[in-house]
C-alpha cells in the first residue's frame, strides 16, 4: 500500500463539506455549480435513504467526494439501481487512487442497501472519466440516451400527397 493512500479515509459527506465539494468540482468545470450540490446535499437530509455520499480525507482534508443517487422501481425496474451524479478529486490528487477509494466506499455503501447496480454517464469525448469508468469496471449499458430541446418547436408534419 502507498504512503498517500495510508492517510486516506472516507467517509459520509457533511454539509460542511459543501465549500469544498464546490472547489474540487470548479476545477473539472471551470465554474461553480452551487445550486446542484446545495440541492444535493438539502435532498440527501430529507430523504436519507435515496442518496449516498462519500468523500475521501487525505490529512483531515476533503479531497475528493462522490454523490450517488438510489432509484426504486424507475422504467419498470423492480430492483433499485444507482446514479453516479458526481464524482470529483482535488486536480494535485489525481493519479493516486482517490477516485477508486471513492468507487469503493460507494459500491460497500451501495451493497448494504441493496442495491445491485451502479450506472452513469459521461460525454463521448471525456476520455479521462471514459477510462476511469473502464478501470472501475463499467461498462456500455444496452440503451441510448436520447435528448432534443425542449425550447424548439417540433418541425411541422410533412403532408403526404
Amino acid at each position: 500500500m502507498s504512503d498517500t493512500a495510508v492517510n486516506m479515509a472516507t467517509r459520509r459527506l457533511r454539509p460542511a463539506d459543501l465549500e469544498q465539494v464546490i472547489a474540487i468540482d470548479s476545477g473539472h468545470f471551470g465554474a461553480p455549480r452551487r445550486a446542484f450540490f446545495e440541492k444535493r446535499l438539502a435532498n440527501a437530509r430529507e430523504h436519507p435513504e435515496d442518496y449516498v455520499q462519500v468523500g475521501i480525507d487525505r490529512n483531515g482534508i476533503l479531497i475528493g467526494f462522490a454523490f450517488v443517487r438510489i432509484l426504486r422501481g424507475e422504467f419498470g425496474r423492480e430492483a433499485a439501481i444507482a446514479t453516479l451524479d458526481a464524482i470529483g478529486v482535488m486536480t494535485s490528487n489525481r493519479e493516486q487512487g482517490v477516485g477508486h477509494a471513492l468507487m469503493d466506499g460507494l459500491t460497500g455503501a451501495l451493497r448494504k442497501a441493496g442495491v445491485r447496480s451502479l450506472q452513469s454517464q459521461a460525454g463521448w469525448s471525456d476520455h479521462a472519466l471514459l477510462r476511469f469508468f473502464d478501470a472501475c469496471g463499467f461498462s456500455l449499458a444496452p440503451r441510448l440516451v436520447l435528448e432534443r430541446s425542449a425550447v424548439t418547436p417540433l418541425p411541422e408534419p410533412v403532408d403526404s400527397e
